[in-house]
């Protein structure tokens, strides 16, 4: 049964990327006290209560309130960088296990524990910081090139997790767009942007950027 390897709330450190920015909460630790996960009041809020976002130009906010990321996907990239990942590593809130995180679909909604109701919005895109925390070279275009993002999700229902809880799929839109073919759109195949136009589910900020890069290519 798909549950939650670990709730995993920042440790806020200088960011590397920025020295000049207030720090970055890419650093994330398990947790084992229950999480309050609410749906952001700040423009660049985290959902999870404790969890600390300085990036909320990029970071935060009502769409990407919880950053989900596959456990047995970080155990694969541990194996194949030879070094040990923590959960959290990643800078993800939630590490699954048992659940198909890149293969979600777009607005899939997922129960975890008893109340909280989430739903599947964007994947998440690499930048200088997750390069610089992880100090692998050409880690951008690796992880690109991987094409196995993992979810940003907004909060439906707020709710109480931890450590163990069940996830339950509880609806799949009818439409076949993943979190994995919409990160490959927006990065290396520009090709397949006119498909996430045709999902409703898609944010609108998302789907406005889209329709600015198609028209700039025509």
């Amino acid at each position: 049964m798909a549950h939650l390897r670990s709730v995993n709330l920042a440790r806020p450190r200088p960011n590397p990327a920025r020295p000049n920015a207030a720090g970055t909460g890419i650093d994330k630790r398990p947790t084992d006290r229950s999480v309050l996960v609410t749906a952001p009041v700040e423009a660049g809020g985290s959902g999870l209560a404790g969890d600390v976002i300085f990036d909320t130009d990029h970071h935060g906010g009502a769409v990407q309130a919880v950053y989900a990321y596959a456990g047995e996907t970080l155990d694969a990239w541990a194996a194949e960088l030879g070094r040990e990942f923590s959960d959290g590593s990643f800078g993800e809130n939630l590490t699954t296990s048992g659940l198909e995180v890149d293969g979600a679909l777009i607005g899939e909604r997922w129960r975890v524990g008893e109340r909280l109701l989430l739903e599947v919005t964007v994947p998440r895109i690499p930048c200088s910081t997750f390069a610089d925390w992880l100090e692998e070279q050409r880690w951008v275009k690796r992880f690109t090139q991987r094409a196995l993002p993992g979810a940003y999700l907004r909060v439906l229902e707020p709710g109480e997790i931890r450590v163990g809880d069940t996830v339950t799929v509880e609806h799949r839109p009818t439409h076949d767009l993943t979190v994995a073919e919409t990160f490959r759109a927006l990065t290396l195949e520009p090709a397949l942007l006119p498909r996430l136009l045709e999902v409703a589910e898609l944010p609108e900020k998302t789907r406005d950027r889209v329709r600015t890069r198609l028209s700039a290519r025509v």
